[in-house]
Formats: C-alpha cells, structure tokens, sequence
C-alpha cells in the first residue's frame, strides 16, 4: 500500500465534499476559489460536478493546471435507465453531451451512475440489459474523445430510484459484456464497505478496469442514506482494508474525498473540511 503520511499528492477532492452538488448548501465557492484551496493544500487533483462547470468546461481545466493540479475526473453522466430516462435518444444525447465537458475539461474519467429500475419492469435484470445496450452506444463515442467511462454501483439501498447496478460484480460483469476497452469502474467506499466479495470482483476487474476509488465513510447510525455521509474515520467503514483490496488488484491512481453531508460538514467552513480532509487522509485511510 501507499504511504500518504508524508505524500498526500494523490488526494483529489471531489467538489460535493463542500456542498457543491445541491443548491442551497455549501458555502458557494467558485471552481477557481475551489481550485486555490487545494493547491494551497497540496491536493493532487479535483473532480467538478458538470453543475458548476457550464460552459467554462476549458476554461476551468486550464486553471486546475495552471495551479499545479489536475482534473481527475467529471461527475457525472445523466441516468441511462429509470424514471428519468424514458427517452432513448434524450438520454444519449445527455450523455454525449456530458463526454463532451469531459474532454473539454480535460477529465480523463467521467462517472456513469446509471439510474434505478426502468418503468414497466420489476426487479434489476431487465433495467441492467437497458442499461448495457445504452453504454455499449456511449462507448465509442467516448473512445473518440479520449475519455474513459467509469460505472459506479450504488449501495442497494438506491437500487429502486438511483442505480439498480449495486455490486460489483454486476458492474464486472456489465463491462465484459459490453466489450468496450474505455469502460471501467469507480469504486467507492460508501457503496461497496459492506460487500464480502469485494476483493474477489477487484481481481476480476484487473488494474485496466480500476477507473476511481471514492473515499468517504459509512455513518452506524445515518440519519439520511443520501446526505449523511461521514468523514473518513467517523463511520464503522474498514478505510485501510478497502484500499489494500483495491491497490492489491493494481489500483494506483487518485483517492477521491466525496462526502453528501448536508447536516454536518457541509455547514462547515469549507477551510475546516478541506483541512480535516488532509488530516484524515494521512493518518486514517
């Protein structure tokens, strides 16, 4: 494993983490204010919500750079199945647009959370078929653009209305079937600190397939499975196990802080958590 106690080059802050994502909450930095922090900070990397980048995606990407840092990815893709994805071609034409920011940004990674049970079906299965022929159409067109499409499974407890992909293994699974050499995973603790078969489906993915690693913790007593996140080492997550499986498989690459936190750390001053992110990340995960 990495040794972040004295080199923590590979954190990157996925921009949530300060309340960025929801309107109404966080303290309402702009990227470039973001940007500085980080680099004050000595972060290694950002991930920006397309939300707040707009139509400054290149812009943005250019003075992530100039401050040192780079962009480690786009969050996220619109959903390919469920409530909100009846339309095919409005869901494609969605996603291509969001390859687009990528690679403007210059994010070599753009997460798919993939969306709940489709309408008119029950269960997982059928919405996981859906689900794979609309990546299939994705991938090349991401392949083009240089950019790679990373799947994140959701904890089950979102598999009705936010990703009826919830395992790893069906995420393994779904990139085999498809076939596509730029589509991966994003593996984040919040979703996957439960799963007994984790270190079995790292292996199976392989380093080439390992897109992202997600850090954040699971709270024992949540109070909002969306919005209560906790700060690495406040939850009952085994941080430096999960990171052994995931580096074990071949994983080398940023260790993205994500925290949903709309009653607890995204109230905070955004200096406090960016600092309690760094101490964390050296000492605990």
């Amino acid at each position: 494993m990495r040794d972040f106690s004295a080199d923590h080059s590979a954190l990157a802050l996925n921009t949530a983490s300060l309340g960025h994502n929801l309107d109404g909450h966080g303290a309402g930095w702009p990227p470039e204010r973001v940007i500085d922090a980080c680099a004050a900070r000595g972060f290694g990397s950002i991930v920006f919500w397309r939300r707040e980048i707009g139509t400054r995606a290149a812009e943005i990407g250019e003075r992530v750079r100039a401050a040192g840092l780079s962009v480690a990815g786009l969050c996220r893709t619109p959903f390919f199945v469920g409530g909100e994805a009846r339309d095919r071609q409005a869901v494609m034409d969605g996603a291509k647009a969001s390859v687009d920011m990528a690679a403007a940004l210059g994010a070599p990674v753009l997460t798919i959370v993939v969306g709940g049970v489709h309408p008119g079906t029950k269960g997982t299965a059928a919405s996981l078929k859906i689900l794979a022929d609309r990546v299939a159409e994705l991938a090349p067109y991401a392949q083009a653009c240089g950019v790679r499409l990373a799947l994140e499974p959701l904890h089950p407890v979102y598999a009705g209305n936010r990703s009826c992909l919830t395992t790893l293994r069906d995420a393994v699974d779904l990139f085999e079937k498809v076939g596509a050499p730029n589509l991966g995973i994003a593996v984040d603790v919040y979703h996957v600190w439960w799963d007994s078969d984790l270190e079995t489906q790292l292996r199976r993915a392989g380093p080439g397939r390992l897109f992202g690693y997600h850090l954040c913790d699971w709270l024992a007593d949540t109070t909002d499975v969306l919005l209560d996140r906790g700060m690495m080492g406040d939850g009952v997550a085994d941080l430096k196990a999960i990171r052994a499986a995931v580096e074990g498989a071949g994983y080398a690459g940023p260790c993205e802080v994500e925290i949903f936190s709309a009653g607890n750390w995204w109230k905070r001053d955004p200096n406090e958590v960016l600092d309690v992110i760094v101490e964390r990340f050296r000492t605990l995960c």
